[in-house]
C-alpha cells in the first residue's frame, strides 16, 4: 500500500505578514487601510505562537488584530493582506 503523501509543515505566520505589513507602510500605505484576510489555519496559529509579543495581538470590540491591522477570519484559500483601496 502506498503512503499518503505528507504536507510540508509550515513556519508561523506572524513573521510573514510582519514583513507584508511593514513593506506595505514602507510604500506608504496606513495599516488601518489594510486587512489581513486569513484562513482559518492562520488565524489559530496565530492565536497559539508563544513567541508572539502580547502586544502584538488585540482582541478589541470584537475585532481581533495584528499589529494594528485588521484580521478577518475565514472565506479564504489562502491567506493575503489586502492593502485597500
Amino acid at each position: 500500500m502506498a503512503r499518503p503523501a505528507t504536507v510540508p509543515r509550515r513556519g508561523p505566520p506572524a513573521p510573514v505578514f510582519r514583513s507584508q505589513i511593514e513593506a506595505a507602510e514602507a510604500e506608504g500605505v496606513r495599516r488601518d487601510d489594510m486587512t489581513l484576510r486569513l484562513t482559518l489555519n492562520d488565524v489559530i496559529a496565530l492565536k497559539r505562537d508563544r513567541d508572539l509579543p502580547v502586544a502584538d495581538i488585540s482582541f478589541v470590540g470584537g475585532v481581533m488584530r495584528y499589529l494594528g491591522v485588521k484580521i478577518e477570519q475565514g472565506g479564504v484559500a489562502e491567506s493575503v493582506l489586502d492593502r485597500g483601496a
